[in-house]
């Protein structure tokens, strides 16, 4: 099993789906065109991708010129019935892929927060085994609206659209479900400025927050991972 992994920002790592690719026996091929890494011309030397998440927004074109080319990739991996995976920013990156329409701010969350299964979602392979409501590590501004042939799985107060699949197995997760624990601690030193800038009572918030969701959040988001994994 030949996974690409595209790197969209730094200290992005694949967390809880890197584990769970590792129980696999994956063979990852990591891909940072955004410090100019090649893209594969198409999907034939590959049986998944996952897409990672960033700071930018995905019409972000002119500072990140490869996106045109990562949307036609992932076309043909959805077109050969190979598994894609699209975390925050991946997931607003599938969602333009086919044809859904980004829609840029307003839709601030940063911390864990409930999200929630919709109907589909409890016939859907990856999402199907979990709790109706959980919670889940999010940090991001920006949503979009489904494509046409998306099925809707998952949403959220301030964000309708969570999670959604195309197809047999191209999927779309907004929040951060790699992210677990370890991985949040992470972030919150690694962006802590930038973290500071937006939620200054971030640092006083961390560990309570993390005790009251972070093993429920650390379950659900391997959970999905493995899930996924075994789409492949």
């Amino acid at each position: 099993m030949r996974v690409l992994v595209v790197q969209n920002y730094d200290n992005t790592g694949l967390g809880q789906v890197g584990a769970a690719l590792a129980e696999a026996g994956a063979d990852l091929d990591l891909r940072r065109p955004y410090k100019g890494d090649p893209l594969p011309e198409d999907a034939t030397g590959h049986n998944a991708m996952v897409m990672l998440g960033g700071g930018q927004n995905a019409l972000a074109d002119d500072d990140y010129p490869y996106f045109p080319a990562l949307l036609e990739l992932t076309r043909d991996f959805a077109a050969k019935d190979r598994s894609v995976l699209g975390i925050c920013l991946g997931s607003q990156l599938v969602a333009r892929t086919f044809g859904g329409e980004n829609k840029i701010g307003g839709a601030s969350e940063f911390g864990w927060h409930k999200v929630s299964l919709t109907p589909d979602a409890r016939t859907d392979p990856v999402l199907g085994a979990l709790p109706q409501d959980f919670p889940i590590f999010e940090w991001h501004d920006d949503t979009f609206a489904l494509p046409e042939n998306a099925v809707r799985l998952a949403g959220s107060e301030i964000a309708e659209n969570q999670a959604f699949r195309i197809g047999r197995a191209v999927y779309g997760f907004q929040f951060h479900f790699e992210a677990d624990r370890p991985m949040v601690k992470d972030w919150s030193t690694s962006f802590a400025p930038l973290i500071a800038e937006r939620h200054p009572d971030w640092h006083d918030r961390l560990d309570g927050e993390m005790a009251r969701n972070g093993a429920d959040a650390d379950a659900a988001g391997l959970a999905i991972a493995r899930a996924w994994v075994a789409t492949i």
